[in-house]
């Protein structure tokens, strides 16, 4: 399933992903956020689980598999407008701003704003074709949210 995911994500003009699929490129892009920093901590993967779960109503061990699974995918895949492209091309615009705010959960799950994850971030978000203003706005729900916690 993964290979062949990969393989439809690299193809010089990928179909659109079922839900399924655009399920996991999702969650590769959380954990590609997350690794940006070169700190995958336990906080960020159980952020994840968090978000993925919520998202998706997954149980425990749904979540634990989607996000193996999304590690996998990520840690193989070329570049991130593949994951971007998935996304974009399967989600209506209000969703790929909730996928920059659950980008931002995660980016902020270790308490700190590290320069590679905003970076990546605000690479992702045009990609995603979220304009500025929606994107700042993400964060700054994001931030109330989790500073105010």
């Amino acid at each position: 399933m993964i290979t062949d995911l990969l393989r439809r994500l690299t193809a010089p003009a990928p179909a659109p992903l079922a839900a399924e699929d655009s399920r996991l490129a999702l969650a590769a892009l959380l954990v590609r956020i997350a690794r940006a920093d070169d700190d995958y901590a336990q906080i960020e993967r159980d952020q994840i689980d968090r978000v993925l779960s919520h998202r998706y109503g997954l149980d425990t061990a749904q979540t634990r598999a989607l996000r193996q699974d999304a590690e996998i995918l990520e840690s193989g895949a070329p570049d991130t407008v593949r994951f971007t492209r998935a996304i974009k091309d399967c989600v209506t615009y209000e969703d790929r701003v909730h996928v920059i705010e659950a980008m931002w959960f995660i980016a902020l799950a270790d308490g700190t704003r590290d320069t590679q994850e905003d970076a990546l971030l605000r690479m992702v978000a045009p990609m995603l074709g979220v304009n500025d203003r929606d994107s700042n706005l993400a964060r700054l729900r994001v931030m109330q949210s989790h500073y105010s916690a």
